[in-house]
């Protein structure tokens, strides 16, 4: 989608000036993957119009491969309204109802998309577009699966989009199909699940970001746990996206889970001092010194 966010701390219906930027769950992931060294492609639709245009052009600037991206000339490109504050409630207003991304179709979906991909990354954002998009995820979960990539989910739930009962129809039965999960424990218990529940189930990993703002990784061999990083937030909005950027990163980078957390911490960390969804997000060295820093601050509290 379109990203149009109003000047920091003035309310939505009262903003004047809007900074325009990108944004979707998904796509703020791969920006995050891409950032860190990774090859990431995005599968998904735009409108044939300025809008579609600045989204093809956003991702491009960061190496994303959109060689697969649909442009769609009969329905106009998401557009996502929201003001920024860091102590109050965000005001997001959705507009992509009969957009190009909830036009989405199984049989625009095809094996050489994923044909070599190492992980394939769903929200549940996603199917709850229309029932064409959700069809659309079931495909891609068969392609993923049928390439042997590891699938990560993330909830990301969103009521705007739909009732609990609805989120609980669509997206609960997917998290039982991935291999990672990353979900609040608020959205867990939305969608009647729990990490030994996920793992039971089948996942191998189950990720959950807790209310006091920590997050345990949960897999057969045990559980670990990670604080969150203390820095001054200018926009919560991203931190989610960010998070799972940071914890897939390593993931494919082959570090040890506790790493793979601490990563995703700093990850998120870095975004919530930033007004957009991306604009945070690190380079590798950049996550490095982030690293460093956060961890050296820690133990210096800690003495």
């Amino acid at each position: 989608m379109l990203l149009m966010v109003a000047e920091p701390g003035v309310p939505l219906e009262r903003a004047t000036v809007f900074r325009r930027s990108v944004a979707g769950a998904e796509t703020n992931v791969a920006t995050g993957l891409a950032r860190l060294g990774h090859h990431t492609r995005w599968l998904g639709r735009v409108g044939d119009d300025p809008s579609g245009r600045s989204v093809l052009a956003a991702l491009r600037a960061d190496a994303i491969d959109t060689s697969y991206a649909v442009v769609d000339p009969s329905a106009p490109t998401g557009l996502l309204l929201r003001d920024s504050h860091p102590a109050r409630a965000i005001d997001v207003q959705y507009h992509r109802a009969g957009s190009a991304a909830s036009r989405l179709t199984a049989d625009e979906l095809t094996a050489e998309m994923v044909a070599g991909a190492r992980l394939v990354h769903i929200t549940g954002i996603t199917p709850m577009l229309s029932d064409s998009a959700h069809t659309a995820t079931l495909r891609l979960l068969e392609l993923a699966r049928a390439a042997g990539a590891t699938v990560s989910f993330d909830p990301n739930i969103r009521l705007k989009l739909g009732t609990t009962e609805r989120w609980r129809t669509v997206v609960a039965p997917l998290l039982e199909q991935s291999d990672i999960t990353l979900a609040g424990e608020d959205e867990l218990e939305l969608l009647g699940m729990t990490a030994h529940g996920l793992l039971a189930a089948g996942v191998t990993t189950a990720v959950v970001k807790h209310r006091d703002k920590s997050a345990t990784c949960s897999t057969a061999d045990g559980t670990w746990r990670q604080d969150a990083f203390r820095v001054p937030a200018a926009d919560p909005v991203g931190a989610g996206d960010a998070f799972a950027a940071g914890f897939l990163s390593g993931v494919l980078s082959g570090t040890p889970y506790d790493h793979c957390l601490a990563a995703a911490a700093a990850v998120a960390a870095l975004v919530v001092q930033c007004t957009t969804d991306t604009d945070g997000l690190p380079d590798r060295p950049g996550l490095a010194r982030a690293l460093s820093s956060f961890t050296g601050a820690a133990e210096t509290v800690n003495r």
